[in-house]
């Protein structure tokens, strides 16, 4: 009998890791449908299910998941996954990987021990689908707390980064005549006033729709109570941008002549959100 070391105190008999091996036991990864009305994403691509099939892992899908980015039960099942028809299926798998936080009735479909990969946003799941949790003893793994060995959240950076960015083609589009707007130019051109952007928060979000609006031509000013973010964000973009901390009354100058206003800050897990009051903006 052949012994392995691991530990200097701890011995493996290597027949059982064979023996292990052999059994071939693979975990099952769920991916059930969003509730597209208010979730377009998806956890995984095809691209993904297959890196998964290759490791070992068995893949299961809710029927049309993928529909919301564009992608058929066809392109999953060539990448090896199982399309399931119901929920229920899904919801029995080891590891459930979501992009919104799991619903009280989603918990109450998977099985004890579980696990489930999602934003979590603790601020904003209810109390009951927590103590079901708690109850199934379901391991939850939140994406927006996760950081790397900077401190950084990997998950909640690129997500900033591309909301900031489409945050000024929603604007562009808004200020359209053909939506309502002003119809008016988001930019600046020779001769003509500069479009005024207004940004509440100087996190990422905030600077990636600000560089984008100052790449167009546009004046911008940014606000936030984090000065070390207001410095940040005056040495990458430069002093051709306006910062200011949250004062009422500079707010309120700024949002007359504004064109756009752009809420930018971060929450994560904190019970209290900023909100522009009524009287601001008259």
């Amino acid at each position: 009998m052949i012994y392995e070391p691991l530990r200097s105190t701890q011995f493996v008999v290597r027949e059982l890791l064979l023996k292990a091996d052999k059994q071939n036991i693979s975990l099952v990864i769920g991916i059930p449908k969003e509730n597209q009305k208010v979730e377009k994403r998806l956890a995984i691509t095809p691209e993904t299910t297959a890196l998964l099939v290759e490791s070992g892992y068995q893949v299961m899908i809710e029927s049309d998941a993928g529909l919301a980015i564009n992608y058929s039960d066809r392109y999953y099942s060539d990448s090896g996954a199982n399309i399931v028809q119901t929920k229920a299926e899904v919801f029995q798998a080891d590891i459930i990987l979501k992009v919104s936080a799991p619903t009280f009735d989603e918990v109450s479909m998977m099985k004890p021990r579980s696990s489930v990969f999602s934003f979590l946003q603790l601020y904003l799941i209810s109390s009951e689908t927590l103590e079901l949790m708690a109850e199934k003893r379901i391991n939850a793994l939140a994406y927006e707390l996760i950081y790397d060995d900077s401190q950084i959240s990997p998950f909640v950076t690129a997500i900033s980064e591309i909301e900031g960015a489409y945050s000024i083609s929603v604007a562009s589009e808004l200020l359209s005549s053909a939506h309502g707007g002003k119809g008016i130019l988001l930019g600046g051109v020779p001769g003509i006033s500069p479009t005024e952007v207004v940004i509440i928060g100087a996190g990422v979000a905030g600077a990636v729709a600000a560089r984008a609006a100052l790449a167009l031509g546009a004046t911008v000013k940014i606000f936030d109570n984090d000065i070390n973010k207001l410095r940040k964000i005056q040495h990458e973009l430069g002093r051709m941008v306006f910062t200011s901390t949250l004062q009422p009354n500079v707010l309120r100058n700024v949002f007359r002549s504004a064109d756009v206003v752009i809420g930018a800050m971060q929450y994560v897990n904190k019970t209290h959100l900023y909100r522009i009051s009524t009287d601001l903006i008259r």
